[in-house]
């Protein structure tokens, strides 16, 4: 490290943070004079965070998210500049189905995470019932004015619910959400998941009419990829980034977790296992929690607003089965299962579960449908999620015991017959953040009481989104304001 250089410390080699070090070293056009020098400190012994790559059947699959929203540039920007834009490849199907009133049904068109914007398909698909769809009808007849006034913030389910009716949230709304999130709508932020809500809700006409309106549609088929993935995987963005990062001279460290942060002067002391480390400036990409930890000698409010913030833990289970194992007809790319959907008699005897006991498998994504380049001779791979905020039944099972419950499981779902040639169990505890109504005042009043500190900046799934692209953003956000807290040169606009 050059002496006269300011020092700047990411904490987490996550997604978020490796955007971070990569920003602080000039981004796409390369360090330059006035560039500090970078510390990334990783407590695990790889970096990557959720975005991990293993094997299967002699390829790559994904055991974190396997893909990337296209509507928003920054994931795809970012493996461009580093030099993997020839590595992207397009989402190879659209739609999915539901799994409602004892079979798979394909989701209709006009759906904006669950919630319908237009009838007649609602109605025509089948998933919900005559009264279900006469009382989402009502919506175009007597629409049910907002008894509440303009709110900042209110929770998804109840809001759509009294529009749109029960049966939406619960076999529409609930699944698509819960299946970002892993969350719940009951209790799910509309101003933080999906704040259009909040301005249709106060229109006096229809509620599927206010939501046309404002542009709150699902994008037309034949336009731009709505998904990207990479073709070696998402973990060649994370290696790529370390190499790139590596010849940028960052000083990169996995395995050191850092136990403290102290203050020194203008600036701060990191307490790792390796000893102590000084920085300028300091970028915290660690879950809300560590970060909680870390700033709680400092202010009690940034600690307190960041340790409310709770998360769900969920596991991913990949199955290898044979190309006549799984039927020619399943539609789109995926399944969803709501919550409160009970495993059919024959498969809880078969599996030696109790009656009425819901699905453990949340969703279920066919690779081979979705990712074209996931292809293998003679093979179908098939990956499913299983736990969500409230349910982690999961975690007391082993991964033989998890892998046997969601082959029962998809024999009724998908059809799936047999054993699968093999499997891989990822497990993700405390993993996915969980944007509960008001989460956009705490994140705003934690980042505030963190600006105030001064030379700190937080960022990770936990604040502004919870997909790649966003936590690129956020990573890259907290370094330029360090950046500019450090050199006190105010750093560019984003807007």
């Amino acid at each position: 490290m050059t002496p006269d250089r300011p020092v700047v410390s990411v904490v987490g080699g996550g997604i978020a943070g490796l955007a971070a070090a990569w920003e602080l070293t000039g981004g796409a056009a390369g360090p330059g004079p006035g560039s500090p020098s970078v510390v990334l400190l990783e407590a695990d012994q790889r970096f990557g965070g959720k975005l991990r790559t293993v094997e299967l059947c002699g390829g790559p699959v994904e055991a974190g998210p396997d893909g990337f929203l296209a509507r928003r540039p920054e994931a795809a920007e970012l493996c461009r500049e580093v030099g993997l834009g020839d590595d992207l490849v397009p989402v190879g199907a659209s739609g999915a189905a539901v799994w409602a009133r004892g079979r798979r049904r394909p989701l209709p068109e006009g759906l904006v995470l669950g919630v319908p914007t237009k009838l007649l398909p609602v109605a025509r698909s089948g998933i919900l019932s005559v009264g279900g769809t006469l009382r989402l009808a009502s919506d175009l007849v007597v629409p049910r004015p907002d008894t509440r006034g303009p709110l900042g913030d209110r929770s998804i389910g109840p809001l759509v619910s009294r529009k749109l009716g029960s049966q939406v949230v619960d076999r529409l709304v609930d699944p698509l959400v819960g299946g970002i999130h892993a969350g719940g709508v009951e209790d799910a932020s509309v101003a933080a998941v999906f704040p259009a809500l909040l301005t249709a809700a106060q229109e006096r006409s229809s509620f599927m009419r206010a939501l046309r309106r404002l542009g709150a549609q699902a994008p037309e088929p034949g336009g731009e990829p709505l998904f990207w993935a990479l073709r070696d995987g998402l973990g060649s963005l994370v290696e790529r980034l370390v190499e790139r990062l590596v010849e940028r001279q960052v000083d990169v460290r996995l395995s050191q977790p850092v136990e403290a942060m102290e203050r020194d002067g203008a600036g701060w002391v990191l307490r790792t296992t390796e000893g102590h480390l000084h920085a300028d400036g300091v970028v915290l990409a660690t879950p809300a929690g560590p970060a909680a930890e870390l700033l709680a000698p400092h202010d009690v409010q940034a600690s307190g607003m960041l340790r409310a913030l709770d998360y769900a833990s969920v596991a991913v289970v990949t199955l290898a089965f044979s190309r006549e194992a799984l039927p020619d007809d399943l539609f789109g790319t995926g399944l969803l299962v709501p919550r409160t959907t009970p495993v059919p008699r024959q498969v809880a005897d078969a599996a030696g579960l109790a009656r009425g006991e819901p699905f453990l498998v949340t969703a279920c994504t066919y690779l081979w449908a979705k990712w074209p380049h996931l292809e293998r001779p003679g093979v179908r791979l098939l990956r499913a999620s299983v736990g969500r905020s409230g349910d982690t039944r999961h975690r007391s099972m082993s991964d033989a015991e998890l892998v046997r419950r969601v082959v029962h499981e998809l024999a009724a779902l998908v059809d799936a017959g047999g054993e699968p040639l093999d499997a891989v169990v990822t497990r993700w505890d405390d993993a996915l953040p969980q944007y509960r109504v008001h989460h956009p005042l705490r994140v705003a009043s934690a980042e505030a009481s963190v600006r105030r500190l001064g030379a700190v900046a937080v960022a990770g799934a936990a604040y502004h989104g919870i997909g790649i692209p966003a936590c690129i953003a956020s990573g890259r956000a907290a370094a330029k304001e360090v950046l500019a807290q450090v050199t006190g040169v105010p750093a560019p606009s984003t807007a």
